[in-house]
């Protein structure tokens, strides 16, 4: 397959140097929109869906779709989807992209955003390169997703309608073009309000209930049970595995815990998460830190016989999925991959994916990487032989018979 490696290049540095954190994404969809329109792609094949009224989160626009029809012998297959995020984590903003020999380097103290303007970047180059040859090809969704950084919530709550009902969709994130990740974990982020009772810390200490303590206490118990950090139950075969992390510790709405050091702490608020390739094993991790705060509670009271409460909720940040490999997304996946002289390698995925709402939505899904290195650091950069090769990865999938 032939790829104008210099046009895709050119495209991934303009879409570098265009800010759009997570949830400011309205300035590089436009960037993308003025590219494909650039490549040949019409105005009225592209819209912005309303996935933001739905995002709980202040989300500046919907996601990008863009539909390609169908061309000759191939235009009445099933509709294929070809997506990746637009945005990038905060600590892009800044970013001064360089390019320095085969790799795409920052030349900010911030990270570079390779996470996920190359995805971008291969999608609009896809669109580009069958316009420009004049390819047979299926009718083609381009899914460009916001918020993906933040939670994954522009594909969680994308309009599924707007989207043509694709049989399979090849999602573009992570380093290796040639790794295809076919499952990643699943997580469930919690809260935990710790209601005590304030009073003086040197007059009455005794009179108050300390929150603190009981987060002290509730964390002692969750590590001493072994569900912080890396959780094993079990052994060999039949070992359930997950992570738990405990995040930040607050009087709430970014304020300190506690109001001074002379003052009994008499409410703290903590977030956390907990992830695992097993559902029943992400809520089983949540429930041991929903235990271990009712009891520290419990154990936490006053002169007067009282004790401190909690109040602790568990959402279901995104689910974990795996695919078969018998499914005709990743045989077309690994053909493909084989197609353009790489070995395809399967994999699962310990962080969260897009791909993880796509399947829920019913659309198989599989994600190859796309040069991105070191990405969610200041030592971030791309690699533009993996970037090529992924461009190239996507026009021989879209277009294999």
């Amino acid at each position: 397959m032939s790829v104008d490696t210099t046009a895709a290049t050119d495209r991934l540095m303009r879409f570098l140097a265009v800010q759009g954190v997570t949830g400011q994404e309205k300035a590089i969809g436009r960037e993308i929109m003025a590219a494909l329109k650039q490549a040949g792609v019409p105005a009225k094949a592209m819209r912005f869906d309303d996935a933001n009224t739905r995002i709980a989160l202040p989300t500046e626009t919907g996601n990008l779709i863009v539909e390609l029809p169908g061309r000759g012998t191939m235009q009445n297959q099933p509709r294929l989807m070809f997506m990746t995020h637009m945005d990038t984590v905060p600590l892009c903003a800044g970013a001064q992209p360089k390019i320095a020999g085969r790799k795409i380097v920052n030349q900010a103290k911030t990270a570079l955003g390779g996470d996920n303007r190359c995805g971008c970047g291969i999608l609009v180059t896809l669109a580009a390169e069958l316009i420009r040859q004049k390819l047979d090809h299926p009718p083609i969704t381009l899914l460009f997703c916001v918020r993906e950084e933040s939670g994954l919530h522009g594909a969680r709550h994308v309009d599924l309608d707007a989207l043509g009902a694709p049989a399979m969709a090849f999602n573009f994130d992570g380093s290796s073009a040639s790794s295809v990740t076919i499952a990643a974990v699943g997580a469930d982020k919690w809260e935990v309000e710790i209601f005590g009772r304030a009073s003086h810390a040197g007059v009455a200490p005794e009179r108050g209930i300390s929150a603190t303590m009981i987060l002290a206490l509730a964390l002692a118990e969750v590590g001493a049970g072994g569900w912080f950090g890396k959780v094993v139950k079990g052994k060999g075969k039949d070992a359930r595995l997950g992570t738990s992390n405990v995040g930040p510790v607050t009087g709430g709405e970014g304020r300190p815990a506690g109001d001074a050091t002379n003052v009994v702490t008499d409410y703290v608020h903590v977030g956390g998460e907990c992830r695992s390739h097993d559902a029943k094993f992400v809520r089983e991790i949540s429930n041991a830190y929903k235990a271990a705060f009712e009891k520290a509670a419990r154990q936490v009271t006053n002169s007067d016989g009282k004790s401190g409460r909690v109040k602790f909720k568990a959402v279901t940040e995104f689910p974990p999925f795996r695919i078969k490999e018998t499914l005709p997304v990743v045989k077309r996946a690994t053909a493909a991959i084989a197609d353009i002289g790489a070995t395809p390698t399967l994999r699962a995925g310990n962080g969260g994916l897009d791909a993880n709402w796509m399947v829920r939505h019913g659309i198989p899904t599989v994600t190859f990487g796309t040069g991105q290195n070191e990405p969610h650091t200041i030592d971030e950069w791309i690699n533009r032989d993996e970037y090529d090769r992924a461009c190239t990865l996507a026009l021989r999938l879209a277009t294999m018979g």
